[in-house]
Formats: structure tokens, C-alpha cells, sequence
């Protein structure tokens, strides 16, 4: 007998989705201290084989960040992450085709405050990646301090996350049979700091390095825009030469990583918190950009390059800002 369950009334689907970002969120801004705390503890405790094991684990498997992950396709596909698409909702559009036989390089714009385009199309099958670009397997770059993290670490590359060095993408880069897409959030933990509702600029000018790996390896660019990405968020002020600007990148040359001072509504309310604000999400991604290989580019093959990518990055952007009402003023800023 086929048992039939009642589909889910419309505010238990809210309080679902909205517990799956909650989730989300303070998974990436407490999870990692919290495995770091629980690992050293565990020392002190009767459990400290477990620490003692796994220590032993990491030390074995330290290279894996680095040499393509390794994807745990059930948690991708949880249903949780289903609830947390619908909680904006993201979707992923489709402007080409891809072609499996060959790898990619996809650059990601812009990075947001905690990248959560990013995250839910190339780490989850909630946006149906793979339904739209069938022999195709992301990898998404992520800070390597991030995966030095104890047990942290594992559920990182359970998504498809990758350590965001040269070595890393190259191991990607450089598979034979192909069918692999590396998506680099190209303005990095910096442009974070710029991330706003209503802002266009892009941290690209002089980040050249995405470009100069494609050409060694002979990948297609693909430049990829997410609108709706930065306006998740608020962000005190914080404009270029202000004290706290000044605070925030020397914290980022410290710690390699940005620190901006966001919020948006909380889990019971919506006027303070931070629980993203929801608002849709459209992930565009372009038609490849061919790259002739090349094992030593000059720098200005590398420019030239650079260059076409800025312009089809553009005109991504200014073919579809009229779908997502973006203001017909508004035009890509490169910085």
C-alpha cells in the first residue's frame, strides 16, 4: 500500500526554510571554532582516542583540499539545502551549453558577504546543476585556512570545496577526460567589504592570475554573475580610508580573511539580526570564453585575455539586468 504524506502547510515551509539558513550562517560563522574547541577538548576527556585518531587521519589525508576534495553526494542533495534555495529563492540560469569533454574555469561575481550563490549552485544540487549541465562536476575554491580546521575540514569538501591555491586548481584543471567546472570567486574575501545592496562594484581590475591559469591550461573562461548576491545584506559604513576600512584589511593581511560588520533581520523579527534578508537570487551563467594554451603567457597575452573577459562580463551583465531590475543606469565598476 502507497502511504501519501499531506504536503507541508505554507508557514511550516517558511520556519523549514528559514532554519536551513539559520543553519547555514552560523555553520560558517561558528561551526569551525566550535570543531576546532571540541577537537582540543576531546584530549581531556576519556574520548581522547577519538581526537588521537583523527589527528592521525588529518595528518594522512592533509593533501585531499588540494587534490579535488572528496564529494559526499547525499549531503549534497539534502533536502535541507532545497529549503534553504527556496528561502530567497536562487535560481541558476543557463545561457550555453557546456561541453563535458572539456574543463573549465568559471569566474563568480560578486562575492557578496558570505557568498551564498555560490554556495547553494556549486556545493548542493538544490539550483539542479547537474540537470542543467549534464557530465559536468563543480568544484568550488575556498580559503585554505579554512581547511585546516579539525572535522570542519571534511564537511567542506563533503559540498565539493576545494583549497584555493595553484596547485589545487591545476589538479582540477588538468584531468584528461574532462567534464570538470572550478568556480573561483575571483574579488575574494576583500570585495566583501564593498558588498551592499545596490552595488556593482567588482573587485577584477588587477586580478589577473584566474586568467594566466586558464591560458597554461588551455580552459575556457567562464564569467558568471549572480544578481541579487549583495543585497542580502547591510554593512555599517565603512568607505575607503575610514578608520574602520583601514582595521578591516589589516585583519584581512592577518588573518586572510575580511571581517565586514553585516546584518539584515533576525530569526523572530525582521528588523535587526543576521539571518539574510529574502531576496531572490539569479545565478547567470555566460557562454564559455575560448583560451588558446599556452604553458608561459606574456603578461600581455595575459591582458588581452583579461580584457575579453571584462567585456563579456559586462555584456552578461548588461543583457540581463533588465529581468532582474537592475536600473538602466547601472553599469559593472571594475576596481
Amino acid at each position: 500500500m502507497k502511504v501519501e504524506f499531506a504536503p507541508l502547510s505554507i508557514p511550516m515551509q517558511r520556519r523549514l526554510q528559514t532554519a536551513s539558513v539559520v543553519q547555514w550562517v552560523f555553520s560558517f560563522l561558528g561551526l569551525a571554532q566550535c570543531c576546532t574547541a571540541a577537537f582540543i577538548a576531546l584530549f581531556f576527556t576519556r574520548f581522547w582516542l577519538v581526537s588521537a585518531l583523527y589527528a592521525a587521519w588529518w595528518f594522512l589525508d592533509r593533501e585531499k583540499p588540494s587534490k579535488g576534495g572528496r564529494k559526499i553526494n547525499a549531503l549534497r542533495k539534502s533536502t535541507i539545502w532545497r529549503y534553504m534555495r527556496d528561502y530567497f529563492p536562487v535560481t541558476l540560469v543557463k545561457t550555453a551549453e557546456l561541453d563535458p569533454r572539456q574543463n573549465y574555469l568559471m569566474g563568480f561575481h560578486p562575492h557578496g558577504v558570505l557568498a551564498a550563490g555560490a554556495f547553494i549552485n556549486f556545493c548542493t544540487e538544490a539550483s539542479g546543476f547537474s540537470t542543467l549541465f549534464p557530465g559536468i562536476t563543480p568544484h568550488l575554491m575556498m580559503l585554505s585556512l579554512w581547511f585546516r580546521v579539525p572535522f570542519f575540514r571534511d564537511y567542506l569538501m563533503s559540498g565539493g570545496l576545494v583549497s584555493s591555491d595553484k596547485e589545487s586548481a591545476s589538479y582540477v584543471l588538468q584531468k584528461p577526460e574532462g567534464g570538470n567546472a572550478l568556480a573561483i570567486i575571483v574579488g575574494g574575501a576583500q570585495e566583501a567589504l564593498d558588498a551592499r545592496p545596490g552595488s556593482y562594484t567588482l573587485l577584477l581590475k588587477n586580478r589577473k592570475g584566474f586568467v594566466r591559469l586558464a591560458i597554461q591550461h588551455g580552459t575556457p573562461l567562464v564569467p558568471i554573475f549572480s544578481f541579487g548576491e549583495n543585497d542580502l545584506f547591510d554593512q555599517v559604513k565603512n568607505p575607503k580610508g575610514s578608520w574602520l576600512r583601514q582595521l578591516q584589511h589589516r585583519l584581512q593581511q592577518i588573518m586572510g580573511i575580511s571581517l565586514p560588520l553585516f546584518h539584515a533581520r533576525g530569526i523572530f523579527q525582521y528588523s535587526f539580526g543576521l539571518i539574510p534578508y529574502r531576496r531572490p537570487i539569479f545565478t547567470v551563467v555566460g557562454k564559455p570564453i575560448p583560451v588558446k594554451r599556452k604553458h608561459r603567457p606574456s603578461i600581455e597575452e595575459v591582458d588581452q585575455v583579461h580584457q575579453q573577459y571584462l567585456n563579456e562580463l559586462c555584456k552578461l551583465f548588461e543583457e540581463h539586468k533588465d529581468k532582474y531590475n537592475i536600473p538602466e543606469d547601472k553599469h559593472l565598476e571594475f576596481i
